[in-house]
């Protein structure tokens, strides 16, 4: 999911490159530049279909092979991509996209309009079993679509000739040309003809628009490349020809690799953290993401019990926690991001200042303690067993093993909390179909608005994994994206994260902020949304 945000990046702004590069023009390329850059990830690519993605790895990939009508540039600011004009009608109902004419699919094939129809219309159908379909809800007719209820080609989207797309919405949305910058890329009808089943599966059954195309990854695999795409419009400014891809789940290791020249970059734990942070290439990458823990209320009855819930979150100390697992991360007491705005307001930080902070985000083993014994009261029981699953990785590790000691040190041999590591391709394909009882997860928004996290977790959206439901929650939020006046606004939001915090249908436990070491000879390295993206990156000699 994507991704957006602010964002924390180094090296030189695009005019600073610009200058650099016309600085080092009379010297030879090969004794100025890298062509090629050997960067790290923490799990697997799930897959490379754009209507499918749910990991953060394969937004990662996207971010780099495709291109939507917008794009995110290094200092989070909207410039155009495939579009190279968005404009809105007076309403705010209609928008308008112009694409460019030189812009290519990675066979040569051009990119049209009505590959971006294509793309929102598969996205939508109910039989692509797409987890983004909550993110456009206000395209007309989006709802009877995802219902089943009438054809995707009765979508509120349209080409005009191949280079003119018209969107029809059902109310203004006041962040939609950032949803275009970050969540809407075009997908190729032919290609998923003709790979079938196997699009997106592997780098080979794809094609891409994007600066970089991706080849080596076999489906399971644990490296790749990315490799410049020659058909892509912007050719001349992107920098490297590869990227060299692995996939490193222990810190100790990538750092490892890095010291010995193997990696330009490599992300570090909390001890490495706190013993480099004052090293030359040290820096740190704030996402607007949160850690949680998602209960299904399906699979394991006892835990569709708010109290049970109610008392696991409050016997966590979510300050040591955020401080074990990582030395940029902080506890969160919100689903929401900590960078999402409202008509210029940082939404957590109005969160708080209204005082609606549920007291169930707060660490109180005592409350806990009788929440819990409440909670067994009303389900008749002695005890509680649960599994706590999560992926294989370092950090999830950490994580559950500090969950499953703080439970059943705060509640005795009435929990039991079994843990259980798997990698992350099996963990989301299990928390998918609805098949754990509780799993650590975490998200990472897909535009700067609160919206963006909170619209998951509605009756029914795919993201609500445990298939919570609560009429007061859904109700203040289609106030809120029904209401164009900020304050309004603001106040169907507050109300719609008070009662997710009151119900704890999620549990939040930190946001991420990510400590890594990186070389200093590379500039313009990009993040956006919790992604790392190197249209712009080049590597000095």
């Amino acid at each position: 999911m994507k991704k957006w945000l602010k964002l924390l990046t180094g090296g030189m702004t695009m005019t600073g490159m610009a200058v650099s590069v016309s600085a080092c023009s009379n010297s030879s390329a090969s004794t100025k530049y890298d062509k090629s850059l050997s960067w790290m990830t923490t799990s697997e690519i799930q897959t490379l279909d754009q209507n499918k993605m749910v990991d953060t790895t394969s937004g990662e990939q996207a971010d780099n092979v495709f291109e939507g009508l917008n794009r995110l540039d290094n200092q989070g600011k909207i410039k155009p991509g495939v579009a190279t004009k968005s404009t809105a009608s007076k309403d705010g109902k209609t928008w308008t996209f112009t694409l460019r004419k030189n812009a290519k699919w990675s066979n040569g094939y051009p990119v049209v309009a009505e590959d971006f129809v294509y793309s929102l219309q598969r996205m939508l159908d109910p039989r692509t079993r797409s987890q983004q379909q909550n993110i456009y809800q206000a395209v007309k007719n989006a709802d009877a679509v995802v219902a089943g209820k009438v054809s995707p080609q009765k979508l509120g989207v349209e080409a005009k000739g191949k280079h003119t797309l018209v969107v029809h919405l059902t109310h203004p949305v006041p962040y939609f040309k950032m949803m275009t910058a970050s969540t809407w890329d075009p997908v190729n009808k032919k290609a998923v003809q003709k790979y079938g089943k196997k699009y997106g599966t592997a780098s080979k059954y794809m094609v891409y628009n994007g600066p970089f195309v991706s080849t080596g990854w076999t489906g399971t695999n644990l490296s790749w490349k990315l490799k410049k795409n020659n058909y892509y419009w912007d050719k001349k400014n992107v920098k490297l020809d590869t990227v060299n891809y692995s996939v490193q789940k222990t810190p100790s290791t990538d750092y490892n690799l890095y010291q010995s020249g193997k990696l330009d970059g490599a992300f570090l734990d909390t001890q490495a953290s706190k013993q480099l942070k004052n090293q030359k290439g040290y820096r740190v990458f704030n996402l607007d993401r949160t850690e949680y823990l998602t209960y299904s209320l399906t699979n394991n009855k006892d835990l569709a019990n708010a109290n049970l819930r109610r008392a696991v979150s409050m016997a966590l100390n979510r300050k040591v926690l955020a401080a074990t697992v990582g030395g940029a991360n902080t506890p969160a007491t919100t689903f929401t991001g900590p960078q999402e705005m409202v008509n210029g307001k940082n939404f957590n930080k109005y969160f708080a200042q209204t005082n609606a902070t549920s007291q169930y985000t707060n660490y109180d083993k005592k409350a806990s303690q009788k929440l819990y014994a409440q909670a067994l009261k009303e389900l008749g029981k002695s005890k509680v067993e649960f599994t706590l699953a999560g992926d294989d990785d370092d950090v999830s590790k950490k994580v559950m093993e500090y969950v499953q000691s703080q439970l059943e040190s705060t509640f005795g041999k009435k929990m039991v909390v079994n843990v259980k590591s798997m990698p992350k391709t099996t963990r989301v394909s299990n928390m998918l179909n609805g098949k754990y009882d509780v799993d650590f997860t975490g998200l990472t928004t897909s535009y700067n608005d609160p919206n963006s996290m909170l619209t998951t977790m509605k009756t029914g959206e795919n993201y609500n994994f445990g298939k919570w439901s609560n009429k007061k929650f859904d109700q203040y939020l289609d106030a809120s994206n029904d209401e164009m006046n900020p304050q309004k606004r603001l106040a169907d939001l507050v109300k719609a994260e008070e009662t997710l915090d009151n119900e704890q249908p999620l549990t939040p436990l930190y946001h991420d902020g990510q400590a890594w070491m990186v070389r200093e000879n590379v500039h313009n390295l990009g993040f956006t949304a919790g992604n790392f993206n190197f249209r712009d990156t080049y590597v000095t000699k």
